[in-house]
């Protein structure tokens, strides 16, 4: 029997070594962009673990966690092994566990800069409403559009394009 073109692990091969590197990198953070899937193998970082110790720490139905499972089982991020009627679930490699902590290694390094931004925003902000002069009573108010133009006697208008609101006539 003729073996048919493009079918079978070989060319499942072929095409992955023809695939560019940063397309094989695409396609595993997509495999990664789900947070089911994030969770799933933090706590396989730590260990193995049976199915049925997933769904308590995963919170989700049986039915979605299995979905999540076989993506991560096709993108060959975890393996498994049976044992009895218990399907337990272990990380292919341990360099999964090393990307997860160099995620949150950079996320940590960002938050403490958002983190700190925002500190220097609220110090600005408070040094900003403690020298401004202000009427007791009054909030200020930054003057309306084209209220510097004194050329025209005309009160102030809305034009058609403002997207504040209609205009007035």
């Amino acid at each position: 029997m003729p073996h048919t073109v493009g079918t079978g692990p070989r060319t499942h091969e072929a095409a992955a070594m023809s695939t560019p590197l940063y397309q094989l990198k695409a396609d595993l953070f997509k495999t990664l962009g789900h947070p089911v899937r994030i969770r799933v193998l933090e706590l396989l970082s730590q260990r193995e673990h049976a199915v049925a110790e997933l769904l308590p720490e995963v919170g989700i139905e049986a039915a979605h966690l299995s979905q999540q499972l076989a993506i991560l089982r096709r993108a060959n991020l975890v393996a498994t092994r049976k044992e009895g009627s218990a399907v337990f679930y272990r990380l292919t490699t341990p360099q999964v566990a090393d990307l997860l902590a160099a995620a949150r290694s950079i996320l940590s390094g960002l938050l403490a800069g958002q983190a700190g931004l925002l500190e220097d925003l609220r110090a600005r902000s408070a040094l900003r409403q403690r020298t401004r002069p202000c009427t007791p009573g009054l909030t200020p108010r930054a003057p309306p559009p084209g209220a510097d133009d004194h050329s025209s006697n005309e009160p102030h208008r809305r034009r058609r394009h403002d997207p504040a609101g209609p205009a007035d006539q």
